[in-house]
């Protein structure tokens, strides 16, 4: 892990290097934090899944730090600039990469390329966005309750 940027509050944030180790490092940092903030389960369990497949997508293809982000909905059922009810997890990963990753029909033999099938199949709600230096891919997962 390069940093941990945040961890307080409703937001977790870290930066990791482009490196093998990155995965387990991103793994175990999102489970940690879900985990303080009471989201164990099926929750942590998918959160953690997709946050590996696109961590690993980012270093395939990214040479710099990849960000790794977590938002909980604010205490009173919204987060502040929320569209919506707020009763989701946003997870955001971040690369220097400007390219918006693409969707692939993964075959049954094919050892990759179901990463952001996962992640369609399994957030309520998923996009990209560019920045100023690279793009995000961010997903939602619903939360019970």
């Amino acid at each position: 892990m390069i940093g941990v940027t945040d961890t307080e509050g409703d937001c977790a944030e870290w930066s990791f290097p482009a490196a093998p180790g990155s995965v387990r490092g991103a793994r175990h940092a999102v489970r940690d934090a879900l985990h303080q903030w009471g989201y164990d389960g099926s929750v942590g369990d998918v959160a953690v899944l997709l946050v590996s497949e696109l961590v690993t997508n980012s270093l395939r293809h990214a040479s710099g730090p990849i960000g790794v982000r977590l938002v909980r909905p604010h205490p009173r059922g919204t987060r502040p600039g929320a569209r919506d009810d707020g009763q989701a997890l946003l997870v955001e990963v971040s690369d220097p990469v400007p390219d918006p990753p693409t969707e692939r029909d993964a075959g049954p033999e094919d050892e990759g390329g179901r990463g952001l099938q996962l992640v369609a199949c399994s957030a309520r709600r998923w996009g990209t966005r560019r920045g100023k230096t690279g793009k995000t891919v961010w997903f939602e997962l619903a939360l019970p309750g």
